[in-house]
């Protein structure tokens, strides 16, 4: 009936594999209580255990072998998979805390907090792997959560409840790799697969020290014959595990050196006072013996305190120093008489507060065969078993390019896992950016990445795999890895920043003009390639200088400059909504008005020649001053001259008439017609020129050079046709000039890319004339630069056109 009950469930194996015995358990968790169908142990024929370390691989796995066969016997089942617990003398612990952020309020799953644990876990084992400083290679054989958190608060059980992050504390423990391969290769010589695998203290925790105790500050300490195990909790948690290389097997050697007996006999004599007075044995001579307790007692005495002595030692350490509240002892090697005693006495609390647990912490746990007595030796196999409900982990062995690679289960292993343990950069998995570009932009630092290089190559047993794929025991993955991609580029006029202008204006005209870009204190242009390190500075202003070369203006010095109303000079920064004017400087007042008026006169022929860039070369100044000379001479008709203006029955343009003879112009005032024009000339020439500076620096050119004076005063913009004069009499000198002469509409004939071009409707023209009459779109480049060359030679936009010149124009990268 027992054995129906039992196949009706899921059985768990559990071996708890010791340094004397072997004890293999089998049975099944059913509500909350653990139902034992049946239990097998089978002492070492031979040491081949030490400090619950494997010595005899071979040895070890036929004991295991024999114990899963009598087990199979007895309950007519085939058994496979096995839940072990590993113990050793170099056990390390880490102590961690993570914590997720679920990106938005959720209902917290097994799942979640499935994955907050191996979140710990991996954690713990990076920080072990950089503090690790044996020449060892360890596992994590076994964790412990301390303390849950929801959304920072402390909560012991997360499941169900609804919160934005998730956290806890944790102790991961770590063995060296050999201790876990020799439980591993045991187990597989007998035939078996690990399905979990953990910490014996904290597999003798499960049963010993049930979650109601753990409020209370308690040790426990799992005495076996090669090692003590120690645990210690504390509100509510376990907090602290240890492990020391000193157990029952000191005090048999003790025994058997004393008895002159063999280990084995050894034990025998050691249990024996447990139920008797006196042993009776054969030593090796074959000669019976009879030994008594208070002998055994006396010739352990020095171990036994030392033994216990440690453990006490080691629970202060692992407790801050401070004694616990009560200590449990589980494990045949704590049974000997005085050991809890002594502990007590070294932590310094009452006798009492130590002592043996066995049937006492069982009380959910039922054994079916009938002859199984509860007892403290029994606390750790089925702590074994128990385990497998809490934490389903093993270890697991792929292959990686070829090499073996043994990773710990998770149940949730996956190609990068593989990737980590082998070793392998993230890089190599990850595609690799090319080199950055770092300059600084008007002071700050700047970074521009390189391009992605490709992904690493995945092959899952073949199959073609990404880094998240799933793998299981003796996967084959290969790896190719990722490259690098093409270093960072970056031309000045892409930069989002670059695009900027400043609004000033000038002489009450708004204009437009490009920030400046430098790099290392030079101008670019929009296709300057930036460089590492480079400094890069947009300037968010012009000087007065510059303003005038853009709109190729040449002002007198002895003009007055003012930006925003107040002095200022040629070096004075003009910025953003500025205004900027150049006039005249205010004379004193001379002795007569006609003076006055000279004065006046001839400034306004140098202003008109300078900034309307639209006349033939304008009279050396020794020819200006004789004219006005002669003009002196002919005081009635000059007088006759400023009357008919002031009358306005000269008819025409004040401004043509300036250009008719400088005479004239001399001799006649500034009046508000004339200086209306004046500015009129003054902006279409600005607007012009800008025109042409904006397409030569963004098409790659750079800041056009100012182009000569003589040069500019030839190469006018588009000027209003001239106004004829009406008829009247005019000064003898002024009837036939070579102003009125050069005022007249032309014609140019050029060669533009191998085919003529006439200009016409207009006196003079520029370079940049020719782009209204051929088919060349500059709004939409086809190379980096617009190449402009005369004759052979790089043009200038400005530059005047005469009948046979020969023009190119094509876009160049």
């Amino acid at each position: 009936m027992q054995r129906a009950d039992s196949k009706q469930h899921k059985l768990i194996y559990g071996l708890d594999i010791g340094t004397r015995s072997i004890v293999g358990t089998v049975g099944y968790m059913e509500k909350d209580h653990f139902v034992v169908v049946a239990q097998k142990v089978r002492e070492h024929e031979t040491r081949a255990m030490l400090d619950g370390q494997i010595h005899d691989i071979g040895a070890v796995g036929e004991t295991i072998r024999d114990v899963t066969d009598e087990l199979e016997k007895e309950l007519d089942i085939t058994l496979s998979q096995v839940c072990i617990a590993a113990a050793g003398r170099v056990l390390q612990t880490v102590t961690t805390s993570v914590e997720i952020d679920l990106e938005g309020e959720k209902l917290i799953t097994k799942e979640d907090i499935f994955a907050l644990d191996s979140y710990g876990i991996e954690k713990a084992y990076e920080q072990f792997q950089k503090e690790n400083e044996l020449d060892m290679k360890f596992y994590c054989v076994g964790y412990t959560v301390m303390r849950y958190y929801m959304n920072h608060y402390p909560m012991s059980n997360l499941e169900n409840h609804k919160a934005k992050i998730i956290a806890a504390d944790l102790i991961a423990t770590f063995l060296p790799d050999d201790v876990v391969d020799g439980l591993y290769k045991a187990v597989e010589l007998a035939g078996l697969e690990v399905a979990n695998l953990t910490l014996e203290p904290i597999a003798a925790m499960a049963v010993a020290i049930p979650q109601m105790y753990r409020m209370l500050n308690i040790a426990l300490i799992d005495v076996g014959a090669g090692t003590s195990d120690i645990s210690i909790t504390k509100d509510g948690s376990i907090v602290a595990y240890g492990m020391l290389p000193v157990a029952g097997d000191c005090l048999t050697e003790d025994i058997a050196r004393h008895c002159l007996v063999d280990f084995t006999t050894a034990e025998m004599i050691k249990r024996g006072i447990e139920h008797s007075d006196t042993v009776e044995y054969k030593d090796i001579m074959g000669l019976p013996q009879t030994i008594s307790k208070e002998e055994v007692l006396s010739v352990c005495s020095a171990h036994l305190t030392e033994m216990a002595e440690q453990a006490a030692d080691k629970i202060m350490e692992l407790n801050g120093d401070k004694p616990v509240s009560a200590v449990f002892v589980v494990g045949g090697g704590g049974k000997i008489e005085g050991y809890t005693q002594l502990v007590a006495d070294r932590l310094g609390i009452a006798r009492e507060r130590c002592a043996l647990r066995g049937e006492e912490v069982m009380q959910k746990i039922d054994f079916l065969p009938g002859d199984i007595k509860k007892d403290s030796m029994l606390v750790t196999p089925v702590g074994i078993c128990l385990n497998y409900y809490e934490q389903s982990n093993n270890f697991v062995f792929v292959t990686l390019n070829g090499e073996r690679v043994k990773l710990y289960d998770n149940n949730k292993l996956a190609v990068v896992d593989a990737a980590i343990q082998a070793e392998i950069p993230n890089d190599a998995l990850f595609p690799k950016r090319g080199e950055s570009l770092t300059f600084t932009f008007n002071g700050k630092q700047k970074v521009i990445r390189g391009e992605r290089g490709e992904s690493a190559v995945i092959l899952l047993n073949g199959e073609p795999a990404d880094i998240h794929t799933p793998i299981r025991g003796n996967d084959r993955i290969e790896i190719k890895e990722s490259t690098a991609g093409a270093a960072a580029v970056m031309e000045l006029g892409k930069l989002a920043e670059y695009n900027q202008e400043i609004h000033i204006t000038v002489n009450g005209q708004s204009i437009t003009l490009p920030k400046f870009a430098s790099a290392n204190g030079e101008l670019q242009s929009a296709f300057y390639q930036i460089r590492e390190g480079d400094e890069i500075e947009l300037l968010n202003y012009y000087t007065v200088q510059q303003v005038t070369e853009v709109m190729d203006v040449l002002l007198d010095p002895a003009m007055q400059i003012l930006i925003n109303h107040e002095p200022a000079d040629m070096d004075s920064k003009v910025y953003d909504n500025f205004t900027l004017e150049w006039k005249l400087a205010e004379e004193k007042p001379a002795e007569t008005k006609e003076p006055e008026q000279k004065t006046e006169a001839g400034a306004a022929v140098e202003a008109t020649a300078i900034t309307a860039v639209g006349s033939e070369t304008v009279e050396p100044a020794e020819t200006v001053q004789a004219d006005t000379e002669a003009g002196e001479q002919e005081q009635p008709d000059r007088a006759n001259t400023q009357e008919s203006r002031k009358t306005g029955r000269t008819g025409g343009s004040m401004l043509e008439k300036a250009r008719q003879s400088a005479q004239q112009i001399a001799d006649a005032p500034i009046t508000e017609e004339v200086e209306e024009e004046l500015k009129q000339m003054r902006a279409n020439a600005a607007a012009e020129r800008i025109a042409a500076f904006a397409t030569a620096y963004n098409s790659g050119q750079g800041m056009p050079q100012p182009v000569q004076q003589k040069q500019a005063l030839q190469t006018p913009p588009a000027q209003p046709e001239p106004v004829q004069a009406t008829e009247q009499p005019a000064p003898a000198e002024a009837t036939q000039t070579p102003q009125q002469s050069a005022d007249a509409i032309t014609a140019v004939t050029v060669t533009v890319n191998g085919e003529k071009l006439t200009l016409t409707g207009k006196k003079d023209y520029i370079y940049v004339d020719v782009f209204d009459h051929i088919d060349f779109d500059l709004s939409k480049p086809k190379g980096k630069t617009v190449e402009t060359l005369i004759n052979g030679r790089r043009a200038q936009y400005v530059e005047p056109l005469k009948t046979g010149d020969v023009l190119e124009i094509f876009w160049k990268d």
